[in-house]
């Protein structure tokens, strides 16, 4: 009997040393293949998310590489067509943009002499001349100081093309224009004609060689369309005389 009792809590013991053991071993083992897959899981290089075109995108430009476009800065390009027939004047306001040389671009305000000032061209006088011409001119001056050097230039404001409205209209007063604008179209910036305008005894008074010339608008004609209504295009400087 004693040895049946004996047998017993010798099997019971084992059970409960095997369950111990078995509750030790399966964490442990999870832990182990827990680190094991961390493990690789680090040494697996992260995808990447950057496209293949984004990253050619980083690599700098070529030494040779075409210029930008300046799609930025607000104003025409020199080779903009609404340009045509345009001469530099006083009062213009221009960008002139020297390709990688940002200390040599910036703005420029031709002043009453009619000269603009560049860094390293120093004084320049630009009157008369067309902004294309100005990007060649200004290339051969930096030449000596800049590599290939390539100007762009922007015509910001136009403030030398004016035209003056003196007589019957709403708004007397100095109007600027462009290559195309005409005597119908200034009238009606300045607010139109009065009450008591002659309409057909308006005028254009413009200066050719030193000398005055009246170039007539019959404003009635004009806005009817007849064959005898000529809409005058006005040039920098016309008085517009509405008796």
């Amino acid at each position: 009997m004693r040895k049946k009792i004996g047998a017993r809590k010798s099997i019971k013991k084992t059970l409960l040393a095997a369950m111990v053991s078995f509750c030790v071993m399966v964490p442990l083992a999870k832990a182990q293949s827990g680190s094991s897959t961390g493990d690789k899981q680090t040494t697996t290089p992260p995808a990447s998310s950057t496209p293949p075109s984004a990253a050619l995108s980083t690599k700098p430009a070529a030494a040779g590489s075409p210029k930008p476009a300046n799609s930025n800065r607000e104003g025409l390009r020199a080779d903009d067509p609404s340009l045509n027939g345009y001469t530099i004047g006083e009062q213009d306001v221009l960008d002139i943009d020297v390709w990688r040389e940002k200390e040599l671009s910036g703005p420029v305000v031709v002043r009453p002499d009619g000269k603009i000032t560049v860094p390293l061209v120093n004084e320049f006088y630009v009157i008369g001349l067309t902004p294309l011409q100005l990007e060649a001119a200004l290339t051969e001056k930096l030449q000596p100081f800049v590599t290939a050097a390539q100007v762009t230039v922007t015509v910001r404001e136009i403030n030398s093309r004016k035209v003056y409205v003196i007589g019957q209209v709403v708004h007397e007063g100095v109007f600027k224009i462009n290559s195309t604008t005409t005597v119908s179209q200034i009238i009606v910036q300045a607010g139109g004609l009065r009450e008591f305008a002659k309409r057909k005894k308006i005028y254009v008074l413009r200066t050719v060689n030193g000398k005055h010339i009246r170039l007539p608008f019959n404003y009635d004609a004009v806005i009817k369309g007849q064959a005898n209504g000529q809409d005058v295009v006005v040039k920098p400087d016309d008085k517009i005389i509405v008796p």
